[in-house]
């Protein structure tokens, strides 16, 4: 499983033109799903995002997590976070579970964030999403699960 963050000022998600999701300041998480991922990689991953220090403290260093700043969560499902683009020019998407996998995962994901007093916005697992992000830094960070390859 893997997760690509961005710190943002704000962001939004719209289908078909129409607000589906937005939040302040927080993280962004496009979130791939793989073939052998399960709840304890969901886990491991959403405490991992969520517990990140990478939000400033008075000091002006990055020492505050998510959590420590009341922040918002953006998550939208991406498969092709596991692309593979080793051979030839168009990627192989191979890796990435199909969705009678991937979105009950999504939605468990979701779920356990919620579960910690968080606010959590989202898109729709399988729609074509216009994601709208003011990365703030600009930081942007790969998380990937305790199994995942590298």
């Amino acid at each position: 499983m893997r997760a690509l963050i961005q710190r943002v000022s704000s962001a939004a998600v719209r289908i078909n033109g129409v607000l589906n999701g937005q939040i302040g300041q927080g993280l962004v998480i496009l979130l791939g799903i793989r073939r052998e991922d399960d709840e304890n990689e969901m886990s491991y991953l959403a405490d991992k995002c969520v517990n990140l220090r990478i939000f400033e403290d008075d000091a002006g260093k990055m020492n505050l997590s998510l959590k420590d700043i009341g922040g918002e969560l953006l998550v939208i499902s991406q498969f092709t976070l596991h692309a593979d683009t080793q051979r030839g020019r168009r990627p192989s998407f191979i890796n990435a579970a199909p969705p009678e996998i991937s979105e009950p995962l999504y939605e468990k994901f979701i779920e356990y964030l919620r579960s910690m007093q968080l606010r959590v916005e989202t898109g729709v697992f399988g729609a074509h999403m216009a994601v709208e992000i003011h990365n703030d830094g600009p930081v942007t960070i790969m998380v990937h699960s305790k199994n995942e390859y590298v």
